[in-house]
């Protein structure tokens, strides 16, 4: 079993297009106002986080950027602490996907059995590949071995890019074995490798140990995966239940019996956008409604180029306190149709309070189907019966009620267009 995960994806795509950078802290999470300059002499000229202000984070770094504290995940500003000269890029998604999907078609030509655990990481089963269970000179496992490093110069000669990969019995010290020797490192352990190599390890590196988790294992006295295999199975039972208590105890044991799953359907579909400022629903109208109709359509794209459709539509809003507010209601039936989704976002939106600021937006559509026969619907008639669902989601208010609450609520509702606004 082998786990491949592609060294600082994003920034390393980044590096092939600019490749002056190389070797220099560069973070990947700006907004389009932070593209390269292109000067009269023909060079280039990159914006840093030195005078960075809003509200992004870094979507990833690179390894020379990580050597400041700067990791993923964390907010801009206070990147722009630690490393105010690194040079700050947008993030550019549709050439991440190009990229993933070279990498996952180069690994599929040397091992084809392969779960997509997402844009720069996947697992590989190595079973019946020819060739990983041979011996190589005195390396019992000098095949796999062998194997491994095939795909990983497929990779390269695929993308221009780097990746990791652990070998191990499992998808669970795979993946714990990919991010050893990082970056451009191959790892290859046996179950007689755990106590050298993975019982030092922080709890942290079993994925599956979240925060929570990790803080209350550290007040108990655990803080290695070595100290966790020491404990009692009852005593972790009793700390952390029957369920998480036993995984725990396999887990650092490198116990994992999780085969690799080829396919899999996904839940829902979801674009979302953090702003570098928290916006207000009346003065940032015009903002706020192209942000909205935008994250519509690229849902819709989404679903169109996956050939989804989908039947509950949904809003995600974060305010400025940091609450956060969903909403959904259900068509009449599926679509992937961007006009109807941004309709039907609205009559969500219609049943939010937006008298504070925002500080993130998101669109999703959930109950995912194959498109058939009798999916599509008029917008208008869609509109009516989301309405009517709107309606019925809060059955303790009457219809008067709502009607009075969303008349109110109308000046402070940016994001409608001709269409809601007649629905």
């Amino acid at each position: 079993m082998a786990h491949l995960d592609m060294d600082a994806f994003y920034a390393s795509v980044e590096l092939l297009r600019y490749p002056e950078l190389k070797g220099l802290p560069v973070v990947i999470g700006g907004g389009r106002r932070h593209q390269p300059e292109v000067l009269a002499d023909g060079s280039r000229q990159f914006a840093t986080l030195r005078h960075y202000a809003g509200r992004g984070v870094v979507t990833t770094a690179t390894y020379a950027a990580r050597d400041y504290g700067v990791h993923s995940g964390m907010g801009l500003m206070k990147a722009a602490q630690r490393a105010p000269d690194a040079i700050l890029l947008p993030t550019d998604f549709e050439a991440y996907r190009h990229y993933s999907r070279l990498f996952k078609q180069a690994v599929a030509e040397v091992a084809p059995v392969i779960e997509d655990r997402g844009i720069d990481e996947i697992y590989i089963d190595l079973t019946e590949v020819p060739g990983t269970q041979e011996a190589v000179g005195h390396d019992a496992f000098g095949g796999v071995r062998a194997v491994a490093q095939e795909i990983r110069n497929n990779v390269k000669r695929a993308t221009g890019l780097s990746c990791s990969i652990g070998v191990t019995p499992n998808k669970l010290l795979s993946k714990i074995a990919s991010e050893l020797d990082k970056p451009d490192g191959l790892t290859v352990l046996t179950a007689d490798d755990i106590p050298a190599r993975i019982w030092p390890l922080k709890v942290r590196s079993i994925n599956g140990i979240g925060p929570k988790a990790n803080a209350k294992l550290k007040s108990l006295g655990v803080e290695t995966v070595g100290q966790l295999a020491e404990c009692e199975a009852a005593w972790l039972l009793e700390h952390f239940g029957r369920s998480y208590g036993a995984w725990l105890y396999r887990a650092s044991r490198g116990i994992d019996d999780r085969p690799v799953v080829t396919y899999s359907e996904p839940v829902s579909m979801s674009r979302e956008t953090t702003f570098d400022r928290d916006l207000h629903a009346v003065r940032d109208r015009a903002t706020l409604s192209a942000i909205f109709t935008d994250l519509a359509h690229r849902v819709a794209d989404d679903l169109q180029r996956k050939r989804w459709v989908g039947r509950t539509i949904g809003i995600k809003l974060r305010f400025e306190d940091f609450k956060t507010v969903t909403r959904d209601l259900t068509l009449p039936a599926p679509t992937a149709d961007a006009q109807l989704i941004r309709q039907a976002a609205g009559q969500c939106l219609k049943r939010v309070d937006l008298s504070r600021r925002l500080r993130l937006l998101g669109v999703r559509v959930g109950s995912l189907s194959r498109p058939g026969v009798g999916d599509a619907v008029s917008l208008a008639g869609a509109a009516q019966k989301a309405a009517a669902a709107a309606s019925r989601a809060e059955p303790r208010r009457t219809r008067a009620q709502i009607e009075a609450e969303r008349a109110a609520l109308e000046p402070e509702l940016p994001f409608g267009d001709a269409a809601d606004d007649a629905a």
